[in-house]
Formats: structure tokens, C-alpha cells, sequence
């Protein structure tokens, strides 16, 4: 299994506001099923960030295209393969 880091910059703050609740559902969905390892927004309002853990990065296409911010048009996204190091 592989890290993607999902950057989500702001296109449309209205759309954002409206559609987060589904948004944050979504990704705490996908938490429950060990796929989203990490999520937060940038203290500046410009956007967030979503670390996936998937076996492609076609897989977090997948689940990239399904999360309501994108559906909607409140933002758009850019995958990153991530090389991952955590503290022990």
C-alpha cells in the first residue's frame, strides 16, 4: 500500500461551505474503511489536504472523484504519490 497526499485548493468558498458537512462525512467514511489516514483544512482558507493510503493512484482517483467537494465544483485536486516517514 501506497501514500497519496490529495491537495484540494479552494475554487468556490460558497460551494465549500455548503457541501462540507457531506465532505467531512465522506472522508471520515472513508477513515472507517482504512483508507483516509489524515485530513485537515489550511489555516489560511485556501484549501486542504487528504493523505490516502490505496494499493494505486488510479484508486485514489476513484475516491477522489466521489467526494462531494469535487462532485460539486467546490474545489478541484491534485494527487501526489507521497513517500511517507512517521515518528515511532
Amino acid at each position: 500500500m501506497n501514500y497519496y497526499a490529495v491537495y484540494l485548493p479552494m475554487k468556490d468558498e460558497e460551494l465549500s461551505a455548503i457541501y462540507r458537512p457531506d465532505h467531512l462525512a465522506y472522508l471520515d467514511a472513508r477513515m472507517a474503511e482504512g483508507k483516509v489516514k489524515a485530513k485537515g483544512r489550511f489555516t489560511d482558507g485556501s484549501g486542504g489536504l487528504v493523505i490516502y493510503q490505496a494499493e494505486s493512484q488510479e484508486d485514489v482517483e476513484e475516491y477522489v472523484q466521489h467526494d462531494p467537494y469535487i462532485v460539486h465544483g467546490a474545489r478541484s485536486y491534485e494527487i501526489k504519490e507521497w513517500e511517507a516517514a512517521f515518528a515511532e
